[in-house]
């Protein structure tokens, strides 16, 4: 008995050193991670304690200690009002624009632009699809006003110049959404693609070879060997994407909303921004912040749930 643990002493100081050696020639990677780490501690993690003022009557000067605890009645009030259902469906609407319209986008962007053979050309075309995810919102919102502008928008005075007729683009609701897809798509598909080319880039050059060999033509390969590469890449993203389903982009949405549009305009984030920062609600748009996370935590959920029962890894 003496000697076995006599030789557990001994493996364990053996294997002391090397598991510092260990963590030394990881110190590196724990060093790239730590800016990351830190983000989510001090902007994510943090800031969740004061979730505690939704179910209160936040007073600043009184504070979180001291605020009139008030239950539920901030919920209560946001499925009472009159607006709640009219930006709700606004809010889910445009959401499923992103994720069946806009999603899809960088996926096929990905395939085409992996079939492209012409080295220079697919180096060019990949910096033009990334550059407009550099522009601000205001400056793209910007442009399209200076050429769209009922009275003295560029396109609108070649059109009055032509005979036709003014499209009203800015001021016209029927055209809010499709305007919306179309700046989301311009701007941001390039730089979505990038993830799906990373996966592509994984798959062996065998399995091109092969199916070459068995006759298998461009689109056959696309079908049998880039798209179950990207299936996992997809399912992830997917899931991650339905966490987000109650957040329509604030910036975006703000610039482009205006008195005539407001009624299929209004999301939950610019009515957290009318009645939080300018009403100074605070408490009472907390709860909606509160409500939209728990929207999506249950999609995730319920999603990544699905995805392990169809033999998928899920987000965790």
């Amino acid at each position: 008995m003496s000697t076995a643990i006599t030789e557990s002493i001994r493996a364990n100081s053996k294997s002391t050193p090397r598991r510092w050696d260990e963590w030394k020639r990881g110190i590196p990677i724990y060093l790239m991670i730590l800016p990351g780490f830190l983000y989510f501690i001090v902007f994510k993690y943090i800031p969740m304690g004061g979730i505690i003022i939704a179910f209160q009557n936040y007073d600043p000067f009184d504070g979180f200690l001291q605020s009139q605890w008030i239950g539920f009645d901030n919920f209560i009030r946001l499925f009472q009002d009159p607006d709640f259902w009219g930006i709700f469906r606004n809010t889910l609407v445009i959401s499923a624009l992103n994720l069946f319209f806009f999603f899809p986008v960088p996926i096929i962007l990905s395939l085409l632009l992996n079939e492209v053979r012409i080295r220079w050309y697919k180096k060019w075309a990949q910096t033009l699809l990334y550059v407009p995810h550099f522009l601000s919102w205001v400056v793209i919102v910007s442009m399209t006003v200076l050429l769209f502008s009922s009275q003295d928008g560029g396109i609108n005075i070649l059109l009055s110049t032509w005979g036709y007729e003014r499209i009203e683009l800015m001021t016209d609701p029927s055209y809010f959404r499709i305007l919306y897809l179309f700046q989301v798509v311009w701007k941001e598909a390039g730089w979505s693609a990038i993830i799906f080319l990373a996966a592509l880039a994984s798959v062996d050059p065998t399995l091109y070879e092969a199916a070459r060999v068995d006759g298998a033509s461009r689109f056959r390969q696309i079908w049998h060997i880039n798209l179950p590469a990207l299936r996992a890449t997809i399912i992830i993203l997917f899931i991650l994407r339905l966490g987000h389903v109650m957040d329509s982009g604030f910036e975006h949405i703000l610039l482009l909303q205006n008195s005539l549009n407001i009624d299929i305009s209004e999301v939950f984030d610019t009515y957290v921004f009318r009645v939080g920062i300018n009403q100074g609600e605070f408490s009472y748009t907390t709860a909606v912040g509160l409500f939209k996370g728990l929207v999506g935590l249950v999609l995730v959920y319920l999603a990544n749930k699905a995805s392990r029962k169809i033999g998928e890894e899920g987000v965790y």
